[in-house]
């Protein structure tokens, strides 16, 4: 996607892009991080965002889903907090939709984006936004599936833990800078894909927003080899891809990574 900051405009275009994926025979969408808003304008954002009970783009995607029959994971919306909507606090939360427009998991991204970078800018996202706190798997049609959001993307113990309790599928969605895109971006999901030894399905941000601001893209499927099925480079738009659940088996029969792994607690050495 290439969200805006309407969130109108940005739940149109997913819903737009439900019945396309319905048409076009598929089970489940992925969207990116940040389908509903994408503003890093405060000010202009504070009207825009609201409780989970009371956005829009929420509802009107669990509407779809009902009408559809499509299963559905937004990569995430940032909403006011659930604790204290009046505090200005937010989570950027995932949510995974069934067929019938209930929600079967929500996930609260747990790292957050707190860096500078070399060409200037400085993204503090802990400044608004609740860190969650719990990993999350959610039972869908392509099986079990490990939610995560962007910046967790680096964090490998997550994705250890997702795979350690039957994930075999695991969302990143993310809007990622174009400099870190460009230097981490495939290396990184194909390294979540091939050590976890389960698909990834990360759909991205791409381009030049409203807000200024441009993200990477490269929205891509992988497969447990670290294969990459779909790479929608620098384009906005639906993609499809095929996921044959077997392969996950088949690769962790070559190498079984999962079985094999341990725990280490580091040691001093004796004088």
């Amino acid at each position: 996607m290439n969200s805006g900051i309407d969130p109108v405009q940005n739940g149109q275009a997913i819903v737009e892009g439900m019945r396309e994926a319905k048409a076009g025979g598929a089970e489940m969408l992925f969207t990116p991080e940040m389908s509903g808003l994408l503003d890093s304008n405060r000010k202009r954002a504070a009207a825009q965002l609201l409780p989970e009970n009371e956005d829009a783009v929420l509802a009107s995607v669990c509407r779809a889903a009902a009408e559809l029959g499509l299963w559905v994971h937004i990569g995430s919306l940032a909403l006011r907090s659930d604790v204290d909507p009046d505090s200005g606090r937010l989570v950027n939360r995932g949510f995974v939709i069934d067929g019938s427009g209930t929600i079967r998991a929500r996930y609260d991204k747990i790292h957050l984006f707190d860096v500078d970078l070399d060409t200037g800018e400085s993204w503090r996202e802990s400044s608004i936004y609740d860190a969650g706190d719990a990993a999350v798997i959610a039972e869908t049609p392509l099986g079990k599936l490990g939610l995560s959001v962007c910046y967790d993307l680096r964090f490998a113990d997550l994705y250890r833990s997702l795979s350690d309790t039957g994930a075999k599928v695991m969302a990143i969605p993310a809007a990622f800078t174009v400099p870190t895109g460009k230097a981490h971006w495939h290396v990184l999901m194909r390294a979540r894909a091939i050590e976890s030894a389960a698909f990834v399905v990360a759909a991205a941000q791409v381009g030049r927003h409203e807000d200024g601001r441009e993200t990477y893209g490269h929205s891509l499927v992988v497969d447990p080899w670290g294969e990459i099925l779909l790479d929608m480079e620098d384009e906005a738009g639906l993609g499809f891809a095929e996921i044959d659940m077997a392969r996950v088996d088949e690769v962790r029969r070559r190498i079984p990574v999962i079985a094999h792994r341990r725990i280490f607690i580091p040691t001093e050495p004796s004088a």
